[in-house]
C-alpha cells in the first residue's frame, strides 16, 4: 500500500480500511529507517494516523500544514514523496530530520525550537486574508510545545483576531520528558472528562427547541449554558481565549479524525483541535519508554537496545559532578527548560527533589527564576542546550548580568551536534555571551576540566557560563579530583617557537595533532588552551604572539564576534605587528551529518589546521 502513495492527493483513492493498513506499513518503515539513521521515533509513531488524516482532509501544499518544533514530520515527508530519500535521513547531503524548505512544498515553514507554529500560521492566515485568498492553515502543536509562553502569545493574537485558523493540539503528556505545570493538568482534565462535550451539545440542542424565547431570556439561557460548561470542566481557557474548541478525539482512530477535521475546515474563526495520542505507538520499548526513543540513535530493532560504550559523555560528566556539589553545598539549586533527561540533571532530581526545577519549555523563565533564586541566596545552575538558551537573550542581559547575579548556565550540546543540524548546532553562544559586561565564559578542553569548571564556578562571581559539545568527550578516565582553576588563566601545552595556536574546548587536540603535523614539516608550533573566552588570559596571549609573529585561534563557534575577535581585539590594542588567522565556523548554517565528517568539510580539523597555516605563506621566506 505504502509505495502507491506518490503525493497526498494519493490519499484520496483509499477507504478507510485502506488507510489503517497503510498506517501499520508507515509504522514498519519508521521503525526500519529509524533504527538505522537513528533519529525521532516516538513522536513520530505517535502521529501516523493524525498525519495521513491532516493529508487526507487539508490540500497541501495549498493548504498550509505548519509542525511545531518539527521532529514529528517524518511521517508527512514519506506521504509527500519522499519516501525513498527517508533512507538517506539525518545523513550529510541527505534528508533533514526537520522540514526544510528546499526539501519540498509541503514545507512550508522550517523549525526544530519549540512553541513558534501558531504564530507561524497565524502569519500565513493573516497574509491569505490580505490577499483575499480561501485555503486553510493548520498549525500542529504538541502539548510539550504548549509549555512555551509564545504559544499563549500567538492564542491570545489570534483569537483578538478571528481569522480563520486551525491549531491541532497533538496531546501525548508527553514534550521530551512527562510534561510539567499547570498547562498540562488543564489538558489532563480535559482528557478526561468526555461528559463536557456531550452535555454541550444537549444543552444548545435544548435552547434551540424553546419556541419564542426573547432576548432577555436568550441571555439568561447562555448564561446558564457557560454555567454548565464551567460546572463540567474546569476552566474553558480555550474558547475564552476566542477558539472554538474540539475534542478531545483519539488520534488513532482515521474516521473519526475525519470527521472532525472536515468539521474544523468549514468553521468560521480561530478552532483549536484536541488530539490525544500514544507516544512510540505500535513499538512497545518506544510506548513503555517514549523519553528515550524520542530522540535516539543507532538501535536494534528486536531488543530496542543501542550501541553505546566508549568515553563517558560531557553530559554524564556534568550529572555526576553536579550531584556531588550538591552534597556539600546546599544552596545548589538546578533548572532545566524540560530537558531533565537531555542535560543529566534526572539524577539531581531524584536525590534533591526539592532543589530541582523543571520549568517546562520556557528558557526566558528559567533564568528570570534562576534570577529571583540567586538574588535570594541560591546558586542557581541552568542546565540548558546551547541552541534553546538563544531564546532567553535578553533575560540574561537584563536579569542575570546587570544585576550581577551568580548563576551557573552549563550550556550542553555547544558547537557542531551532527544528525540533528541547523537549527540545533550551537555554535553562537561564544558570540552571544563574551559581549556581555560581568559575564564570565569557560570552554572545557576535556571532561575532566569540565568537572574543574564546575568547582571554580561555585566562587567565581557573577554569572558564568561553562559550555561544552554533544557526545563522549576525548578521555576514557575522568579525573574527578581536579583542582579549581584561577579565574581567567590559560596552560602552555605546547612550545614552539614559530607560530602560537590558542584554543578553546576539544578543538585543543587537533591543534596539538596539527602541531605535530608541523613539527615533521619543521614548524614548530606552541598550542595554548585558553580555557577563557572571557576573561582572557591577557598577559599569556600577549606575550606568546609578540614571540612569534604568527597567530591562529580555533574554535567551534561562528567567526563573528567570537573567541577569535577577542583575542585580535586584544592583539589590536596591545599594537601587534605580527600576522594572525582564525579558524571557526564560516558565516553560514552548517548542514546536518556526523559531527566528525562536518568539521572536516569546514576544515576544523588536524589535517584543515596545517592547510590553512601553509596556505597563508608565513614560511614561505
Amino acid at each position: 500500500m505504502l509505495e502507491t502513495i506518490g503525493a497526498p492527493s494519493d490519499l484520496r483513492k483509499l477507504t478507510f480500511e485502506q488507510m489503517e493498513k497503510l498506517a501499520q506499513e508507515i509504522r514498519s518503515y519508521l521503525l526500519e529507517i529509524v533504527s538505522r539513521t537513528g533519529g525521532h521515533l516516538a513522536p513520530n509513531l505517535g502521529v501516523v494516523e493524525l498525519t495521513i488524516a491532516l493529508h487526507y482532509v487539508f490540500d497541501s501544499p495549498r493548504d498550509k500544514i505548519v509542525w511545531d518544533v518539527g521532529h514529528q514530520s517524518y511521517v508527512h515527508k514519506i506521504l509527500t514523496g519522499r519516501r525513498e530519500e527517508m533512507k538517506t535521513l539525518r545523513q550529510y547531503k541527505g534528508l533533514s530530520g526537520f522540514p526544510k524548505r528546499s526539501e519540498s512544498a509541503h514545507d512550508c515553514f522550517e523549525t526544530g525550537h519549540s512553541s513558534t507554529s501558531i504564530s507561524a500560521a497565524l502569519g500565513f492566515a493573516l497574509a491569505r486574508d490580505l490577499k483575499q485568498e480561501k485555503h486553510s492553515v493548520i498549525a500542529v502543536i504538541g502539548d510539550g510545545a504548549l509549555t512555551g509562553g509564545m504559544a499563549y502569545e500567538a492564542l491570545n493574537h489570534a483569537g483578538q483576531l478571528g481569522t480563520r485558523l486551525i491549531v491541532l493540539l497533538n496531546d501525548n503528556e508527553m514534550s521530551i520528558t512527562r510534561n510539567v505545570g499547570a498547562m498540562s493538568g488543564y489538558l489532563s482534565r480535559l482528557r478526561t472528562d468526555p461528559l463536557y462535550h456531550r452535555s454541550k451539545d444537549e444543552v444548545r440542542e435544548i435552547l434551540q427547541r424553546i419556541p419564542n424565547i426573547g432576548p432577555r431570556m436568550f441571555k439568561a439561557a447562555e448564561r446558564f449554558k457557560d454555567s454548565v460548561k464551567y460546572l463540567l470542566v474546569s476552566g474553558m481557557l480555550f474558547e475564552e481565549l476566542g477558539f472554538t474548541y474540539l475534542g478531545p478525539i483519539d488520534g488513532h482512530n482515521l474516521r473519526m479524525l475525519n470527521q472532525v477535521l472536515q468539521r474544523a475546515r468549514l468553521l468560521p474563526g480561530p478552532v483549536l483541535v484536541h488530539v490525544n495520542t500514544i507516544k512510540g505507538k505500535g513499538y512497545l520499548p518506544a510506548e513503555k519508554k517514549p523519553n528515550k526513543f524520542h530522540g535516539i540513535g543507532p538501535f536494534d530493532l528486536k531488543t530496542g537496545k543501542t550501541r553505546r560504550g566508549g568515553a563517558p559523555s560531557f553530559t554524564d560528566v556534568f550529572s555526576k559532578t553536579v550531584i556531588e556539589l550538591g552534597k556539600d553545598h546546599p544552596e545548589l539549586v538546578t533548572i532545566t527548560a524540560a530537558m531533565s533527561e537531555g542535560t543529566g540533571l534526572c539524577e539531581f532530581a531524584r536525590k534533591y527533589p526539592k532543589r530541582f526545577f523543571d520549568v517546562g519549555i520556557a528558557e526566558e523563565h528559567a533564568v528570570t527564576l534562576a534570577s529571583g533564586l540567586a538574588q535570594n541566596g541560591c546558586i542557581p545552575v541552568v542546565a540548558v542546550y546551547s541552541t534553546f538558551l538563544q531564546r532567553a537573550y535578553d533575560q540574561i542581559v537584563h536579569d542575570a548580568a546587570l544585576q550581577d547575579l551568580h548563576i551557573i548556565f552549563a550550556l550542553d550540546r555547544a558547537g557542531i551536534v551532527g544528525e540533528d543540524g541547523e537549527t540545533h548546532h550551537g555554535i553562537f553562544d561564544l558570540s552571544y555571551l563574551r559581549h556581555i559586561p560581568r559575564m564570565t565564559v569557560m570552554v572545557p578542553m576535556n571532561q575532566s576540566e569540565l568537572v574543574a569548571m564546575l568547582k571554580s564556578s561555585l566562587h567565581y562571581h557573577g554569572p558564568i557560563a561553562i559550555r561544552y559539545p554533544r557526545g563522549a568527550g576525548p578521555q576514557e578516565e575522568v579525573d574527578y579530583h581536579m583542582p579549581e582553576l584561577p579565574l581567567g588563566k590559560g596552560d602552555v601545552l605546547r612550545k614552539g617557537e614559530d607560530l602560537v595556536m590558542f584554543a578553546v574546548g576539544p578543538l585543543v587536540y587537533q591543534a596539538l595533532e596539527a602541531a605535530e603535523q608541523l613539527s615533521r614539516e619543521g614548524k614548530e608550533a606552541a598550542v595554548i588552551n585558553c580555557r577563557f573566552v572571557k576573561p582572557l588570559d591577557e598577559k599569556l596571549i600577549v606575550d606568546w604572539s609578540n614571540r612569534t609573529k604568527r597567530v591562529i585561534t580555533l574554535e567551534e563557534n561562528v567567526m563573528a564576534g567570537g573567541f577569535g575577535s577577542a583575542v585580535l581585539e586584544l592583539l589590536a590594542d596591545n599594537g601587534f605587528k605580527g600576522e594572525a588567522a582564525r579558524m571557526g565556523i564560516p558565516d553560514s548554517f552548517p548542514a546536518h551529518g556526523a559531527t566528525d565528517l562536518l568539521r572536516r568539510s569546514i576544515g576544523l580539523d588536524a589535517a584543515g589546521i596545517v592547510d590553512i597555516i601553509n596556505g597563508k605563506g608565513w614560511f614561505n621566506n
